[in-house]
């Protein structure tokens, strides 16, 4: 395999767009309307079936650095391996579950610092889209936050993940006990006007920052935006200025 090569010198992005499209075209098209100073690019799931690699190193000819959100969950040589694949794609935040446990995360750990030291590895704390009942249906009998907190110092202080993704609502919990190293990753933003949809722990752009999230994941506000252009400007002018509050 050849090395990986450098992504643009960007300065790390606070703000992430989540790519919630069903082709390559379409992610690509909406990709070109941004601006990859502003943000940085999410690509889940069923982006990637469709599109695959090829689309991230299209998104990287774009300027784009690209979080790769696929939240392995599997046996550790296997996830291992994946993480490897996806370092050697010079992506530059690639996920995991926690609840996978200790040694599926060293394991992932290590592979990608084998390959690619500027690949950051974070690790799926509690869904965003879960509440206290959610939790209960699989077995798991603490709050939220509780389960969180477990798995946040599982990944960051005995797996030694670089980070966490987790909802904007804990953020202020993990830094207090974590610390300020960890980057804490936060999806279900919102803005004021608009709803939930599946999203149950979400909260604002800025009050997630002040809380301590290093970024932010935005998908509906901005992709389902009448001018998504101008409503990336718009949060990224109200994050502008905002700091973690002591």
């Amino acid at each position: 395999m050849d090395p990986v090569t450098e992504t643009p010198n960007l300065q790390e992005p606070r703000l992430i767009v989540a790519l919630d499209f069903a082709s390559g075209d379409e992610a690509l098209a909406f990709a070109r309307g941004l601006d990859p100073r502003q943000c940085a690019l999410k690509v889940g799931f069923e982006l990637f079936v469709v599109a695959g690699p090829d689309l991230v190193e299209r998104l990287h000819a774009l300027g784009f650095r690209v979080f790769l959100d696929l939240k392995f969950h599997d046996i550790p040589n296997t996830v291992a391996a994946a993480c490897r694949a996806a370092a050697r794609m010079d992506v530059w935040l690639v996920n995991l579950h926690a609840s996978g446990g200790l040694a599926m995360m060293r394991a992932a750990r290590d592979a990608v610092r084998e390959v690619n030291e500027r690949t950051a590895l974070l690790a799926v704390t509690v869904l965003t889209s879960s509440d206290r009942a959610t939790l209960e249906e699989t077995g798991v009998q603490d709050t939220p936050d509780g389960q969180v907190m477990r798995l946040g110092r599982l990944a960051v202080e005995q797996a030694g993940l670089d980070g966490l993704v987790c909802s904007a609502r804990e953020a202020a919990m993990l830094r207090r006990e974590l610390g300020a190293a960890p980057r804490l990753v936060t999806p279900g933003i919102r803005l004021e006007t608009a709803g939930g949809d599946d999203q149950k722990r979400v909260m604002t752009p800025e009050r997630a920052l002040e809380a301590g999230a290093s970024a932010i994941v935005v998908g509906r506000p901005i992709t389902r935006a009448q001018d998504p252009a101008a409503a990336m400007r718009t949060i990224a002018g109200r994050m502008q200025g905002v700091s973690p509050t002591q």
